[in-house]
């Protein structure tokens, strides 16, 4: 099975380092997906309590999550006077806005099989508005603290676009026999994390570009992912209420991690030193045309046209 360094590609920015990134033609924009949770199982890997759980984390952490970055890049947008990155912010953030209620309604579908995702909702909401808001400051400090949080999400992107790729090329939960309009919808939320993979990171270089800050925030977010997701799948598990859900859940991650069912999550570590490279640029990685071509054909992606069609 295929190891997520395996996706790493060839650089397209000079070795000096770049700032900007303009070789694509296309603009980002929101999609109009619609999804049909209607027949999709608890465990929409079959036999995979743990694999399912793991995909679950997105449903859980990602709209609040997605929430926060959306407003701070939406904060950023009055000091981005280049007139592409401007309008790449825009798409990123209606693009977020999409992920954030997409994965809300799968949240809610999980509710409906019997799994209380409400308590650690309020956690996200806390942890965004308590840890990740404006804080109300002023003048230099607003600043500092806008500079800090798109340094973090930044730093986060790298991760999603790292595990987009791995999600529109391996073909490990396929043939595992996901749930197929799951399977679309990861699939489609990573073809977009790999579309805007450098819009998060362009803009913090444009607003700010401390290398100093961006080690800094690139060590917390992989610290802060890292507790969200053990806290989540301990929470996860404790909520599925199957009888087969088996026991000792770190076992089964750890099976499953081996069997390539789910990315090794040692990558929040093994990521760092690219991305702390001072020629480092997002544009390094995932496959562009191999995410527009999954967009031209994803089913939630497309069926909103073919209803026009037809």
């Amino acid at each position: 099975m295929l190891g997520i360094n395996a996706f790493r590609g060839t650089p397209v920015v000079a070795p000096s380092g770049a700032r900007r990134y303009t070789d694509e033609a296309h603009a980002i924009a929101a999609r109009d997906v619609d999804f049909d949770w209607d027949g999709v199982p608890l465990h929409y890997v079959p036999n995979e309590p743990m694999v399912t759980h793991v995909i679950n984390f997105m449903h859980l952490v990602l709209p609040e999550g997605e929430r926060a970055m959306s407003a701070t890049l939406a904060e950023a947008l009055p000091l981005i006077e280049d007139a592409r990155l401007h309008e790449e912010v825009v798409g990123f953030v209606g693009q977020e806005a999409t992920h954030a209620s997409s994965h809300k309604g799968a949240r809610e579908h999980l509710a409906d099989l019997g799994m209380d995702m409400k308590p650690m909702s309020r956690r996200m909401d806390w942890l965004v508005d308590k840890i990740l808001g404006d804080k109300g400051l002023t003048g230099k400090a607003k600043h500092a603290w806008l500079c800090e949080r798109l340094g973090l999400f930044a730093a986060m992107e790298h991760y999603t676009a790292v595990v987009g790729e791995w999600l529109l090329t391996d073909p490990a939960l396929e043939d595992a026999g996901m749930h197929p309009m799951m399977l679309d919808m990861v699939k489609w939320h990573g073809a977009e994390e790999v579309e805007h993979r450098n819009v998060a990171f362009d803009a913090y270089m444009y607003v700010d570009g401390s290398y100093a800050r961006r080690v800094r925030t690139a060590l917390l977010a992989s610290f802060t992912l890292f507790v969200l997701f053990i806290a989540s799948m301990n929470y996860l598990f404790r909520q599925d209420p199957s009888t087969t859900k088996g026991r000792l859940w770190p076992l089964q991650l750890i099976s499953a991690t081996r069997r390539g069912l789910v990315p090794n999550m040692k990558f929040l570590i093994t990521e760092i030193p690219p991305y702390l490279r001072p020629s480092f640029h997002p544009s390094q990685i995932g496959d562009m045309d191999v995410a527009m071509r999954y967009l031209a054909r994803s089913p939630a992606a497309n069926r909103s046209s073919e209803a026009s069609a037809g």
